[in-house]
């Protein structure tokens, strides 16, 4: 089964000259050593510091995924040189696109997650644990925000940045049926069921 480890836990603060970072997450899985939204320029150092924690350097990482197409959760990609990118459009190898695939291992599962943005994907892993889901900012809160998880609340919980409100709660109750956990974009790992 594979691991997940949330090197940074993503955080935004909407005050005056606000920032962002979003969930940086390490997944290992068969040899695979992945990425998950590899955030912004601030964090590169604690990126190294965290990996190097993990037994890992930057160039032992195989694959980044993004999430979706906000700098946030991207503006790090050019860190990995070695990398090969998935997206929701793709497999990126350098200039190289392939399609994407739906699955890179059997425990690890693309799937799309629209709402928030046109181009969002989330990724299913399952662990000893359990089913952990990373879905970007599907589901994220403010620094102000009280994170409330349960699901009423879940489904009921604002997105000023929403593109399409109907595919965002149709995105929510999906994941909200298939992750044991999930990692929000912004804000802390939860507990599902």
């Amino acid at each position: 089964m594979a691991e997940v480890k949330i090197l940074i836990q993503g955080y935004a603060c909407e005050d005056a000259g606000g920032h962002s970072c979003s969930a940086i997450v390490l997944i290992k899985d068969k040899g695979l050593n992945i990425i998950v939204d590899p955030g912004t320029a601030k964090s590169q150092e604690l990126i190294k510091e965290k990996l190097k924690e993990q037994g890992l350097a930057i160039n032992d990482i195989n694959f980044i995924i993004i999430t979706h197409s906000h700098i946030d959760h991207y503006m790090n990609i050019g860190m990995f040189p070695k990398a090969k990118v998935l997206d929701f459009w793709g497999i990126w190898e350098g200039d190289v696109w392939n399609k994407r695939k739906d699955k890179l291992t059997k425990d690890i599962e693309i799937i799309k997650t629209l709402g928030h943005n046109y181009d969002c994907i989330s990724v299913l892993v399952n662990t000893e644990k359990g089913k952990i889901a990373i879905v970007g900012d599907v589901f994220w809160w403010t620094d102000k925000e009280e994170q409330k998880t349960d699901k009423e609340s879940l489904l009921a919980h604002k997105d000023p940045y929403v593109k399409n409100q109907e595919q965002l709660m149709q995105s929510r109750k999906k994941l909200l049926e298939l992750a044991d956990y999930i990692i929000p974009g912004h804000g802390k790992m939860f507990k599902t069921k």
